[in-house]
């Protein structure tokens, strides 16, 4: 489930543990603090004051010239003044050895932690590969270390549901959107029934398109679907409703509907199709984000256009006549008319 991982944690950098007799510091009156002080001075550097000269501010750093700071040898070279004001050679009073540990130590929530970074592998979501890494990770860490995520997969995990929770909010409110425009429950039915003929096209490209996976930009294309796919269902229901209210009966309008907005509806999704294909195709930085939207949308777009436009029309004549009771426009006027 995971490609490239990587860490750039390593326990194996050589380095030098310099170890001060405190013992010795004690008998010959050398304070520890000087100890250090030399030290620092002298391999690394220790900041004086500041100088202004010619209009220009300096730093004055105290620091050993090249030539006695190349190795750890250099520490011989050293000395630091006692109480008496005697000058004790630094390495009498100190040792070193070669130990290997951590070149960089990071925290993370106040823990000392290795970042681990990957991606999922081919054909594999996001989630596929967060599932994956918590499975290792509780069968590797030894007693006494856990595991966190941070970046996009916390903010995926912390997500948890909440992609359901927005498709259902989105098809909520484009359902009342809907009701509101054709006053009535029934009829946006036959709108909303075209939302999942794009989501199933959109999920088939995904598929077919192993370099793609299901995440957030997939989501995100799925949620402009809703919109997109609902569009060219308003253009039949609305026209087909219309000549229903007049008199017309349901299948009549409802081809008459379909012929009338057979054009708009093909130069509308070709050209957002032809519009959405830079995304697509893009190549270059972020290429991955704008293909998945593209992809996303435009394998949505086309199964919209292929087959809601055969769909849209039967499910509305069918909603139409459950509703109705399968009755004639004219009977339910007359109807009304005695009521």
């Amino acid at each position: 489930e995971l490609s490239r991982v990587f860490s750039f944690f390593t326990a194996n950098t050589p380095g030098y543990q310099v170890n001060v007799d405190r013992n010795k510091c004690a008998k010959l009156g050398v304070s520890v603090a000087d100890v250090y002080s030399t030290i620092q001075t002298f391999l690394g550097s220790s900041y004086i004051n500041d100088f202004t000269i010619y209009g220009r501010n300096f730093h004055v750093v105290a620091q050993a010239d090249t030539n006695y700071r190349r190795s750890i040898q250099s520490l011989s070279k050293y000395y630091v003044k006692n109480s008496a004001g005697d000058m004790i050679p630094l390495s009498t009073l100190i040792s070193y050895k070669i130990t290997e540990s951590a070149s960089l130590i990071s925290h993370y929530n106040m823990f000392r932690s290795a970042e681990i970074d990957g991606n999922a592998a081919t054909g594999y979501s996001s989630g596929d590969a967060i599932k994956a890494l918590k499975e290792v990770a509780a069968q590797v860490l030894p007693a006494g270390y856990g595991y966190d995520f941070s970046g996009l997969s916390r903010e995926e995990i912390n997500a948890g549901n909440s992609t359901i929770v927005i498709f259902s909010l989105s098809l909520l409110f484009v359902f009342l959107f809907l009701t509101a425009l054709y006053e009535s429950w029934s009829v946006p039915l036959a709108v909303l029934f075209a939302v999942p003929i794009g989501a199933f096209g959109a999920i088939v490209t995904l598929t077919l398109l192993p370099k793609l996976s299901d995440n957030v930009y997939a989501q995100i294309g799925l949620i402009a679907l809703i919109g997109l796919a609902a569009k060219n269902a308003i253009l039949i229901v609305e026209f087909a409703k219309e000549r229903v209210a007049r008199g017309m009966a349901v299948v009549p309008a409802t081809i008459e509907a379909v012929k009338l907005r057979l054009r708009p509806i093909l130069m509308t999704s070709m050209a957002f199709i032809f519009g959405v294909s830079p995304l697509a195709f893009a190549t270059g930085a972020g290429a991955q984000a704008r293909s998945t939207i593209g992809w996303t949308v435009l394998g949505g777009m086309l199964a919209a256009t292929m087959l809601a436009i055969f769909i849209v029309p039967v499910l509305f004549v069918t909603i139409t006549r459950f509703t109705t009771g399968k009755k004639n426009p004219e009977e339910l006027e007359a109807s009304n008319v005695k009521e």
